[in-house]
């Protein structure tokens, strides 16, 4: 890594938290374990990593929540995390909040019971990681991050802290969902056939920008992390802002999966709850996608369509909106969003609304003795409400990482252009090594999990 200069205090800071990340050090007691009650003020600590567009909407929420305190924030932006602490300081009418640049200064914090992760996604895995080591809750921004074996590293850490875990996929909560998943999951559109999944495509094409100087108020070698070296370039690593609109690193493979992943977590999600699958996965998968041309920046899927057979005979295809619009399958003028095809009729849901083949089929009641769903209103209260024991959280690590599982099948599907089988027990693409090599992917030295 580049050489920076650092104070003593950051030194040691980092030497320590460092050692703990890379298994020299122990892990500190847990502070706020479910069930356990709040401190004296009865409100949790929450600190805030990553403070873009998402991490700072987050934050905002958090904000409003009676038993929250936010009490840091965290960014390799100096202007990202210097915007959050006026926020926050705004809020309380204090100058409270702390302002800190290395996410292991936050995580050793004896006085922070949780943390929200809402950076880039090539570093969501070692920072909760490292949040589990040290006893803290988490909020996670979607998708888990890098690879399949990452976020498998998460599950196992989370489960071996005994912290709670929720997953930003906050469609969970919301009840159009859980609805359009209980007319599924009690038959009223008969058998399911059929899953149609649309999202975005690709939000940012950017072509090859000359190497620039590093502003001063950017780490811009600690924004890389475990990704490859590269050189700097403003479009590279910008946080959305309105005059440029979304960052570019949503569409670069080094840092994110492109919308096949980063958004499309979203739907796959509700897709797997109403298909009965979401601790399961697929048995073979199949897809094309067409590419940012060579010569760009940006190198994701712009387009694609990937189909996804699960053992109970259900097939889920997954396009970008463009694309399941036009599919031959898709009803009433639907593209975005998830539709599920039944033998008896289709139910379609969105996060405008919810339409079905019938009015009369969504004015049906779920009746006592049918399946009802795990019930949640408010994503992030419903995480707040897990960590004081109250609840379990609506998004949860198991469910987390299979949904995330299936976005990188996806991903590798689109990438070699071929039919895979999948092992969804075992865990692994059955004969093919070289599909099996990209559910891992290596990490920058210093960086390892």
């Amino acid at each position: 890594m580049k050489k920076m200069p650092v104070n003593r205090r950051q030194f040691l800071g980092r030497s320590l938290a460092a050692a703990s990340l890379l298994g020299c050090g122990p892990a500190l007691p847990n502070l706020l374990r479910a069930g356990e009650g709040a401190r004296p003020s009865n409100r949790v600590n929450l600190a805030c990593i990553g403070l873009g567009i998402q991490g700072t909407g987050n934050m905002r929420t958090f904000l409003g929540h009676p038993e929250v305190r936010v009490a840091a924030v965290c960014d390799v932006h100096e202007t990202q995390r210097r915007k959050a602490k006026k926020i926050v300081d705004d809020f309380y009418g204090n100058q409270d909040c702390s302002l800190h640049q290395d996410f292991r200064e936050v995580t050793a914090r004896k006085d922070i019971d949780a943390v929200l992760i809402a950076t880039p996604d090539h570093w969501h895995p070692l920072i909760a990681i490292e949040a589990a080591r040290q006893g803290k809750h988490m909020y996670q921004e979607k998708p888990m991050g890098w690879s399949f074996r990452a976020a498998h590293a998460v599950q196992q850490a989370v489960k071996a802290a005994g912290v709670v875990f929720q997953f930003g996929t906050q469609q969970r909560s919301g009840g159009n969902f859980r609805f359009a998943c209980e007319l599924v999951r009690n038959g009223r559109i008969g058998q399911l056939k059929t899953i149609l999944v649309g999202v975005p495509g690709s939000v940012s094409a950017c072509p090859q920008q000359p190497e620039e100087a590093v502003p001063k108020e950017l780490d811009y070698d600690f924004w890389l992390g475990p990704a490859p070296q590269k050189p700097y370039c403003h479009q590279r690593c910008r946080p959305y802002n309105d005059k440029e609109g979304w960052s570019v690193w949503y569409s670069i493979l080094d840092y994110c999966q492109g919308m096949i992943g980063n958004w499309g977590v979203h739907h796959l999600d509700i897709a797997q709850w109403g298909n009965n699958t979401e601790l399961g996965g697929p048995v073979e998968v199949a897809g094309k996608g067409v590419f940012h041309p060579p010569g760009m920046l940006t190198d994701c899927a712009v387009s694609w369509q990937v189909e996804n057979r699960y053992a109970n005979g259900v097939t889920l295809v997954h396009m970008d909106d463009a694309t399941s619009k036009k599919h031959p399958l898709q009803a009433g003028g639907h593209g975005h969003g998830v539709m599920f095809l039944g033998t008896e009729g289709w139910v379609h849901v969105d996060r405008q609304k919810a339409d079905a083949s019938s009015a009369a089929l969504l004015q049906t009641r779920i009746g006592a003795n049918e399946i009802h769903l795990f019930k949640s209103d408010n994503h992030h209260g419903n995480f707040i409400d897990a960590v004081k024991g109250r609840s379990q959280p609506a998004a949860p690590i198991d469910i987390a990482v299979c949904t995330d599982t299936l976005c990188n099948l996806q991903q590798i599907a689109v990438l070699l252009k071929r039919k895979l089988r999948w092992d969804p027990v075992g865990e692994q693409f059955i004969g093919d090594d070289q599909a099996n090599a990209l559910l891992d992917r290596p990490m920058r030295a210093p960086w390892k999990i």
